[in-house]
C-alpha cells in the first residue's frame, strides 16, 4: 500500500521533471518513492544548499518548475541561504523537507516553519489523509506567486499508509495580466503618444520581460519606433535585433552606451525593477527623459517613473505596437544614426596587469571569443561577475545565470552547474566564479564535475582575496588580513573529483580552452581554468559602487 510519502513523490512528479538534494532520515522515503514510483529524475549534490541552487538554476535555465530535497534540521536549516535568494528571485520551486513527528519537536528540533517564513517562504505540511492534495496546494502556491513553497513531511506521517494515490485537479494560475481599466488604458495611449513624438525613444526590458514572452512584440516596438534598446542584466538578449542593442545598462554597460542612453527623450521599461545597478544608482537616465514603465508590480519601482501600467510586459508591448501602427507612426530614425557596435565596446586591457598577474579583461576577453556560441553561462557573485557580464555574450536570458545576486550571496556558483545542465542538455555550461565563492561551494564541485562532464566549463577568478571586500573596504583603509586568502589551487582540486585542471597565467595558457572545444563532448573531461588574475584591476561596475560609497 502507497505510503504518505509516495503521496507526496507521486503527486508531485506530475508537474516536475528533475529533483536535486540530498537524502537523509527525513526524506528517505520521499526520495525511495522518486526512484521507484515515478518518471522523475532525482540528481544528488553533496550539501543541502546545493540541492535548492540546483533547482534555482535549472528552473532559470528553462527547465520549469523546480524541485528539491532536504531533509529535516540540519538538512533544512543548511538550505536557507539559497532559500532566501530564490525567494528574492521570484522562482517558483517546491522544497520537500522532513519536519518534526507529530508528537513534536525532538531535542536537536528547530521550527522549520518559523526559519522558511523568515526568508518569505510558506510552509505546507501534509498529512495522512491529505498529502496528494496539499502537494498540489504548494505547487500552485509556487507558480501563482513565482515563489518557493516549502512542502514538509512530519518524520512519523511519512511512513503511514494512505491508499491508492488520487488524481488530483491541475494547479490554478493565474492569466496573464492586462490592462484593467480607463486608466491604464489611458495610459497606454500616453505611452504610444510619447513613443510617436519622441526624437530618441529608448526601451528597456528585463527578466519578467523575457518571463512573458515579450521578445517578437518588443522587437516590432523596437524597429516601429526606431528606438535603441538595452536591458538589466537577467534580461540580456530579450530583444531579437542585436544590431542596434546597446547591452546591459548600469555598470555592466560600456561606458559610451551609457552616454547614449542618457540622450533619451522617452524610456520605456518593460519587466525590469529597476534596482540600484540596473539604474546606475540613478544616473542612468538623464532628468529630462520622460520614462515609463510597465510591470506586473502593483505600482513603479523608482522613483524616476513618471508614467506606470500594471500589466503583462507582452500584452503591454502588442499594444504599444497596435497603438503606433493604427496612427500611422514613423520610426524615429536614431538607432540608425549611431554606431551601436563602437560604443557597446568594453575595454579589452593588457596582456598582464602592472604586477605581473593577468589582466582579467583580456583573459574575459579571450575567453569569450573561444567559447563555444551554444552555451550557458553559470555565474556566482562576487567582484569578478563584471568580467563575464562584460565580454560573454549570451543568446537568451535563460543562458545567463546569476543564482546569489539577488540575495547578494556568494558560493552558490558550482551547484548551479548541474541545475544549467540538465535544463540545457545540448549547451556548454561555462561556470565563473571566484576563489573566495568557490571555497564556499566546493563539496558540489564534484557535482558540477559528474552532472556536466564533458559539456562543462569552470572558470575561477584567482586573485587569492574577497576581491569586493578588498575594493570597497581596503581601499577606506581597514585590515585587510580577513579580505584575503592563501592562493589554492583549483585545478589539482578539479583533478582530484574527475576533471581536467589548467593554471592560467598567461594568455598563452587559454590555447587549452581552444583545443578543449574541438574535442569530443562525450570523450573530454570537464575542464576548470585556474585564472591567476591581477586583484588591482578593478571593474567598472565595482568603481561605480566604489564612487557611491565614498
Amino acid at each position: 500500500m502507497p505510503r504518505v510519502s509516495a503521496h507526496v513523490a507521486v503527486t508531485l512528479a506530475r508537474h516536475i521533471d528533475h529533483v536535486f538534494g540530498v537524502m537523509g532520515n527525513g526524506n528517505a522515503y520521499f526520495l525511495d518513492a522518486i526512484e521507484r514510483e515515478t518518471s522523475a529524475t532525482f540528481t544528488a549534490v553533496r550539501h543541502e544548499a546545493g540541492g535548492v541552487v540546483a533547482a534555482d538554476a535549472f528552473h532559470r535555465a528553462g527547465g520549469g518548475l523546480a524541485a528539491a530535497t532536504a531533509t529535516y534540521g540540519a538538512g533544512f536549516t543548511n538550505t536557507l541561504t539559497a532559500l532566501a535568494e530564490a525567494v528574492q528571485a521570484h522562482v517558483p520551486l517546491v522544497l520537500v523537507v522532513g519536519d518534526e513527528p507529530t508528537s513534536g519537536p525532538r531535542p536537536w528540533g528547530v521550527d522549520q516553519i518559523a526559519m522558511a517564513s523568515a526568508v518569505g517562504a510558506r510552509t505546507y505540511t501534509v498529512g495522512r489523509a491529505d498529502a496528494a492534495a496539499t502537494t498540489v496546494i504548494a505547487i500552485e502556491h509556487a507558480l501563482a506567486y513565482r515563489v518557493p513553497a516549502v512542502l514538509a513531511i512530519p518524520y512519523d506521517v511519512a511512513v503511514l499508509e494512505a491508499g491508492l494515490v488520487p488524481e488530483t485537479a491541475a494547479p490554478g494560475i493565474p492569466a496573464p495580466l492586462s490592462p484593467a481599466g480607463p486608466f491604464a488604458r489611458g495610459m497606454i495611449d500616453e505611452i504610444a503618444g510619447a513613443l510617436a513624438a519622441a526624437e530618441r525613444p529608448f526601451l528597456l526590458a528585463g527578466r519578467g520581460a523575457w518571463l512573458s514572452g515579450a521578445g517578437a512584440a518588443l522587437g516590432d516596438l523596437a524597429a516601429a519606433t526606431g528606438a535603441l534598446t538595452a536591458s538589466s542584466a537577467l534580461g540580456r538578449g530579450v530583444f531579437p535585433d542585436a544590431r542596434y542593442d546597446l547591452g546591459v545598462t548600469g555598470g555592466f554597460g560600456a561606458e559610451g552606451a551609457m552616454d547614449l542612453v542618457r540622450e533619451a527623450d522617452v524610456a520605456v521599461v518593460f519587466g525590469a525593477s529597476l534596482n540600484q545597478f540596473t539604474m546606475r544608482f540613478g544616473d542612468l537616465f538623464a532628468p529630462g527623459t520622460r520614462v515609463f514603465q510597465i510591470d506586473i508590480t502593483p505600482a513603479a519601482t523608482h522613483p524616476h517613473v513618471g508614467g506606470f501600467v500594471r500589466a503583462d510586459a507582452a500584452i503591454g508591448a502588442r499594444m504599444l505596437v497596435d497603438a503606433l501602427r493604427a496612427s500611422g507612426t514613423a520610426p524615429s530614425g536614431w538607432r540608425e544614426s549611431v554606431d551601436v557596435a563602437a560604443v557597446a565596446a568594453h575595454s579589452n586591457g593588457d596582456d598582464l596587469a602592472p604586477d605581473g598577474r593577468l589582466d582579467p579583461r583580456s583573459a574575459a576577453a579571450r575567453i569569450g571569443a573561444l567559447l563555444p556560441q551554444d552555451r550557458v553561462v553559470v555565474s556566482d557573485g562576487g567582484h569578478f561577475i563584471g568580467w563575464a557580464n562584460m565580454h560573454w555574450p549570451v543568446a537568451s536570458p535563460d543562458r545567463m545565470i546569476m543564482v546569489g545576486t539577488a540575495f547578494q550571496s556568494i558560493g552558490l556558483g558550482f551547484p548551479s552547474v548541474p541545475g544549467a545542465a540538465l535544463a540545457q542538455p545540448d549547451a556548454t555550461v561555462v561556470l565563473t566564479t571566484g576563489d573566495g565563492g568557490g571555497l564556499m561551494a566546493l563539496a558540489d564541485l564534484e557535482s558540477a564535475v559528474r552532472v556536466a562532464g564533458g559539456r562543462g566549463i569552470a572558470v575561477v577568478w584567482n586573485d587569492a582575496a574577497y576581491g569586493a571586500e578588498v575594493n570597497l573596504y581596503g581601499l577606506k583603509g581597514l585590515a585587510d588580513g580577513p579580505m584575503r586568502i592563501p592562493e589554492v589551487d583549483f585545478a589539482g582540486l578539479a583533478e582530484a573529483v574527475g576533471a581536467e585542471g589548467v593554471v592560467v597565467r598567461t594568455l598563452a595558457d587559454l590555447d587549452r580552452l581552444a583545443s578543449w572545444t574541438t574535442e569530443d563532448a562525450a570523450t573530454r573531461r570537464f575542464l576548470l581554468l585556474d585564472l591567476r588574475i591581477s586583484g588591482d584591476v578593478i571593474a567598472p561596475y565595482q568603481q561605480e559602487i566604489i564612487r557611491v560609497n565614498s
